[in-house]
């Protein structure tokens, strides 16, 4: 019954607009039958809880009912989230002057709430040519700015912060040069999926296009990185679909590239779950430090689509036998 409910959600929020599109879409890569192709997003929409979106971007329409099994779709992410995650405490990653304050010791850098303290902000401002602006609660990078201070005066550039809702302040994260090498513009985020205090997915994302955020949905690119070695086995992808085995910024190869203090950076986010323990499914971006790593952020809503894209799997094989051993683990 779990299920038909969740369809029977699903349906009534659909836009049917996009889900005819899909299935038009299918039909153009596949030339498979119309009315097949909608029958087969209904099924799996009862048999594995997935989307028309996890239908077309998983390329379910490929896999059989074995592989099927194993892909984490979106109505089974919803699951591990309500099982795992308690939503009275959801207000910890939704907003970052909070997410700062409670996890400074693993920021690794100066930061600043602005809240009627000009003062303070005039003192934290010295020395300090450039630093990063954001929103408290948008994501996908949005509201985002690297600020040169030298543009502004001190009070010129608070009443800038204040009217734009920008409240929180923070010094530039330095990366490792190995990262940096890749693409100089932005940090290049690690983000470290944790279940249970347990590793369960990892996996890199780079700017491109002059970008300073290495967002997805802002022309950058992603790639999963093995959990045993750190190294990335696979080309990079975009959300155009476009694929790199070279970052097209500096021509530096993306394949074969090893992430620098990779059990470090395993071991931070393992150290970061203690701190909050009732949400127990994070999603930790992490900067590759010169010296160490560090957080930029955690998410207690991690999306699932960037986890298992066609182009990272293994033998057509998802992700969820890896979670479902860590959930018979923790049980």
């Amino acid at each position: 019954m779990g299920k038909i409910k969740y369809l029977t959600k699903r349906i009534c929020k659909m836009n049917y607009k996009q889900f005819f599109s899909t299935i038009d879409k299918v039909h153009k890569k596949t030339n498979k039958n119309k009315l097949n192709i909608f029958i087969d997003i209904i099924n799996c929409g009862l048999k594995y809880q997935a989307g028309y979106i996890d239908y077309d971007l998983f390329e379910m329409y490929k896999l059989n009912k074995k592989e099927r099994k194993t892909i984490i779709t979106r109505g089974i992410n919803n699951e591990i989230l309500k099982k795992y995650n308690d939503t009275s405490k959801s207000y910890i990653f939704e907003d970052k002057a909070i997410f700062n304050k409670i996890y400074d010791k693993y920021l690794n850098r100066e930061w600043l709430y602005l809240n009627n303290n000009y003062e303070e902000f005039e003192k934290y401002l010295k020395n300090k040519q450039e630093i990063i602006v954001k929103p408290l609660s948008l994501s996908c990078g949005k509201g985002i700015e690297k600020i040169n201070t030298n543009d502004y005066t001190p009070k010129e550039l608070y009443k800038y912060l204040i009217d734009t809702k920008r409240y929180l302040v923070e010094d530039i994260a330095e990366q490792n040069e190995i990262i940096s090498k890749i693409y100089p513009k932005s940090i290049n985020t690690v983000r470290i999926v944790t279940l249970n205090k347990k590793v369960v997915v990892a996996f890199i994302r780079f700017g491109n296009n002059g970008n300073i955020v290495d967002n997805f949905n802002h022309d950058g690119m992603v790639t999963t990185i093995n959990l045993d070695t750190g190294i990335v086995e696979y080309p990079a992808i975009d959300k155009k679909a476009n694929t790199y085995e070279v970052h097209p910024y500096t021509k530096e190869p993306i394949i074969g590239l090893k992430i620098p203090m990779w059990n470090e950076i395993k071991e931070l986010c393992i150290n970061a779950c203690n701190i909050t323990p009732e949400i127990g499914y994070i999603g930790w971006d992490v900067c590759v430090g010169k010296t160490k790593p560090f957080l930029i952020e955690g998410n207690d809503f991690p999306g699932h689509d960037l986890y298992q894209l066609p182009i990272h799997r293994t033998g057509n094989i998802g992700l969820l036998p890896i979670f479902e051993k860590v959930m018979e683990e923790t049980k």
